[in-house]
């Protein structure tokens, strides 16, 4: 309970020493590259030293010492100009290349954006200028802040792909309990409107309007094992989807409004597929309610049934507003809707239905702003 109250202070906490340590880290490395970059200089300014001593030098002279200095440079790539232009040597560089004059100047360019030159004096006179570049170690130094700042980011990610997903999780396990609840809830007053009818039947009363009631109650008894069956693997069953879709369409047709024109065209024969029935009625019932939104209540739908070989076409298809082509794959995406009442919900339900429990396809097959929309159902025949 106390995690939970202080759960989004300790997670800015988090966030800010994280932030904290890694500029620390990286302040370091940038004091630490300044350091080695200076190291590197002393040495250069040390080899130019030993450069004016050799030159000043008579033969007799001991120079172990000034020809050490000279050879200790393994690392940083170097170049010797003349006072005159012309190259007097050159340290840790592409010998191949050096011949090339464009090659030459390019270096020393770069070597000059890098370090400031060197000049090496007698008597206060410029005899040659040491230009030099940076190491390669100092030049991998120079990305490891890069490097430390990828691995922040990759690390950053995961941690909130992992917090997001976990919270995704936890969100579908309260919103799976509410389900089953909802479908316990509604079980009580269902069980007591069946007893109820069944009292109505021995009553003077019009059979239709008991036939239309007991259509109802099966039809709630449906959406209470809709909502019991969120959260858990659905059981598929080899079934007639042009039974199921006519039942389905029936249904609907009878309470909507008489402005819209319905026509159904589907085999005369039954067509066996792998089904869940109330999952799929559930999605017949998102797709015709959401063409009968589209066309306000007036129009023409149609649910046409066609097959192929090893597989069965379902297709709802309305005359209304149509749908802009940079929407196609939006509005299966959760919460998105043009409504404005509605939470979004019924194409993103029925995508995960028909794709993730009945390894199907749903698509937007084809719209036409102000003319219409064609939904399509791809299924797997048994």
């Amino acid at each position: 309970m106390i995690f939970t109250k202080y759960s989004n202070a300790l997670r800015w906490v988090i966030i800010i020493a994280s932030f904290a340590i890694v500029s620390l880290i990286l302040w370091k490395t940038y004091e630490f590259f300044q350091h080695f970059k200076e190291e590197e200089r002393i040495k250069m300014e040390n080899w130019s030293f030993a450069q004016t001593d050799l030159i000043n030098s008579e033969s007799n002279t001991n120079l172990d010492l000034t020809l050490k200095i000279l050879s200790s440079n393994t690392t940083t790539p170097m170049i010797v100009i003349n006072d005159d232009g012309s190259l007097s040597s050159y340290n840790n560089i592409n010998e191949a290349k050096v011949s090339d004059s464009l090659y030459l100047q390019n270096l020393i360019l770069k070597f000059k954006q890098e370090n400031k030159p060197i000049s090496v004096k007698i008597d206060d006179t410029v005899v040659s200028t040491i230009y030099y570049g940076n190491s390669e170690l100092l030049n991998k130094l120079k990305y490891y802040p890069l490097a430390l700042l990828l691995i922040v980011f990759l690390f950053g990610a995961v941690i909130f792909f992992f917090y997001r997903s976990n919270k995704n999780a936890t969100q579908n396990k309260l919103w799976s309990g509410m389900a089953k609840e909802t479908a316990h809830q509604i079980g009580t007053p269902l069980s007591s409107l069946i007893g109820w009818t069944e009292i109505l039947k021995t009553e003077n009363i019009n059979p239709d309007y008991i036939f239309e009631i007991e259509k109802d109650i099966d039809r709630l008894q449906t959406i209470t094992e809709r909502f019991s069956k969120i959260g858990s693997v659905p059981t598929l069953e080899v079934t007639d989807i042009v039974k199921e879709t006519i039942d389905s369409y029936d249904y609907l047709k009878s309470r909507s409004s008489k402005l819209i024109e319905f026509e159904i065209k589907i085999p005369e024969t039954p067509i066996e597929v792998h089904l869940n029935k109330q999952l799929y009625s559930w999605c017949i019932e998102n797709l015709v309610k959401n063409a009968i939104d589209a066309m306000k209540g007036r129009g023409k739908l149609s649910v046409e049934i066609s097959q192929l070989e090893n597989s069965i076409m379902v297709r709802v298809t309305d005359s209304g507003k149509g749908i802009s082509k940079k929407d196609y794959n939006k509005i299966f995406e959760p919460g998105f809707t043009t409504k404005k009442r509605g939470w979004g919900l019924g194409l993103s339900l029925t995508k995960r239905i028909i794709e993730d429990f009945h390894n199907g396809k749903i698509k937007v097959l084809h719209s036409e702003v102000g003319k219409g929309t064609t939904f399509q159902i791809q299924l797997t025949r048994a």
